[in-house]
């Protein structure tokens, strides 16, 4: 199976359970900033399965311990930083624009394929990367 083909279905595995894990959010909390925190909770539960996926199955790429596992999984998350901005951004003006649950999903779906291309980039380059001197000191 091609590169782009698993990392699609990977990325659909986590567009469905960050969207299901946001709607688990809403259902338990409705209140003050619960569209805010839906969001976040989201983010947080399918970060974890995608790093171990794509660390696995679209870079091929084994750590050298524990220490260097969490080490990249914190350069992984970092970078997620930037595309997540993407994909909240993207969310959230569909929910200003449109002002419904189905629509800021819609939204969610949009910036999530925007926040994937541009996070498989960063990660590629930043990484998962043999080269100690490629890597964000």
């Amino acid at each position: 199976m091609s590169i782009a083909v698993l990392y699609t279905l990977f990325a659909a595995i986590s567009t469905a359970i960050n969207l299901g894990a946001q709607m688990a959010s809403m259902w338990i909390y409705g209140g003050p900033r619960a569209v805010e925190v839906s969001i976040l909770v989201g983010t947080a539960a399918g970060l974890p399965l995608r790093y171990v996926l794509e660390k696995r199955f679209i870079f091929d790429f084994s750590s050298r311990s524990l220490v260097h596992d969490g080490q990249l999984f914190t350069l992984y998350s970092f970078m997620g930083v930037f595309t997540t901005l993407i994909f909240w951004s993207v969310e959230y003006a569909f929910h200003l624009a449109f002002g419904s649950a189905s629509m800021r999903y819609a939204g969610a779906v949009v910036g999530l394929g925007i926040g994937f291309y541009v996070k498989y980039q960063l990660d590629k380059r930043y990484v998962f990367v043999s080269a100690p001197a490629a890597r964000f000191p």
